[in-house]
């Protein structure tokens, strides 16, 4: 498979997609919750000594071949090439990360947002920011609350950067501030090796994991600690304490196609470094 290849098939049979194959809003709201709910948020390649590969075959073989999920970059790549075979018009942003942060907290900007531009106007689709991760297109207007499978959102001006707010438990919680200026792919490459390399980034350490689910809940993984977030803000904790239970979560609760030896590779980096009870603002 060329670089430059897309297996549309194979991708839309690897998110249970049987809807209309048409570049519509309809059809992006379809495609977004298709391919959230069945790609989970992951970035256990990096725990594995790999910094991951954001060429459209790797991609392809990684997450549609061989049933695994990935982080940012790695999602809203393949996403972008998914969207693109089908005819919508995709502009690539870049966001800052503020999710547990102020507002306008200083922030590289790390994270892979894609704008959909159509008949009805921009909306914003991103498969790739974990335990928040939009489930349906979002219009980019300022102050407009939107419904969506999952938790209501809106964005709000910071300095010229449209930033996407959740409403979680309550209240309105930060997610990232979008930088409004399309990137090139090799912007994405920097970011890439900056995230799965820096040693104070949390992936080489951390075991990592985010999933939407059809009926409005969240399941998110960070170490031991497993959350299971319902529409209602209630969330059922529970705490995995030997290698089945961890196999069991990863296997079947985010669908990861993770060998033995690759468990038993991430269970051991994370008794070298983990500190019990760790936390991190984006995923605990």
């Amino acid at each position: 498979m060329s670089n430059d290849a897309f297996d549309q098939a194979a991708w839309l049979a690897r998110i249970g997609y049987d809807g209309p194959v048409t570049p519509t809003l309809d059809g992006l709201h379809r495609l977004i919750a298709a391919h959230a709910y069945a790609i989970a948020y992951e970035s256990l390649d990096i725990m594995l000594g790999h910094t991951p590969r954001l060429d459209l075959a790797s991609l392809q073989n990684k997450m549609i071949e061989h049933d695994r999920g990935g982080y940012c970059l790695e999602q809203n790549m393949l996403f972008r090439a998914g969207l693109r075979s089908i005819g919508f018009d995709v502009t690539s942003f870049q966001g800052r990360f503020v999710r547990g942060l102020a507002i306008d907290a200083p922030r590289a900007g790390i994270h892979m947002v894609l704008q959909v531009n159509l008949p009805e106007g921009p909306y914003i689709a991103d498969v790739g920011f974990g335990n928040l991760a939009p489930t349906c297109a979002l219009r980019l207007e300022l102050g407009l609350e939107q419904e969506t499978p999952h938790e209501r959102m809106r964005f709000v001006d910071v300095g010229g950067e449209p930033t996407l707010q959740a409403w979680v438990g309550g209240t309105w919680q930060h997610i990232y501030r979008v930088i409004p200026y399309p990137r090139y792919d090799m912007e994405y490459e920097i970011t890439n090796w900056y995230t799965a390399t820096h040693p104070d980034a949390p992936y080489a350490t951390n075991i990592i994991a985010a999933r939407p689910r059809p009926d409005r809940t969240r399941l998110t993984m960070f170490n031991e600690r497993v959350h299971l977030r319902h529409a209602d803000g209630g969330v059922e904790r529970s705490v995995m304490t030997n290698r089945d239970e961890y196999a069991s979560v990863l296997r079947d609760g985010f669908g990861l196609n993770l060998s033995d030896d690759e468990l038993n590779t991430i269970l051991a980096v994370r008794a070298r470094h983990g500190v019990p009870g760790s936390s991190h603002p984006f995923f605990g």
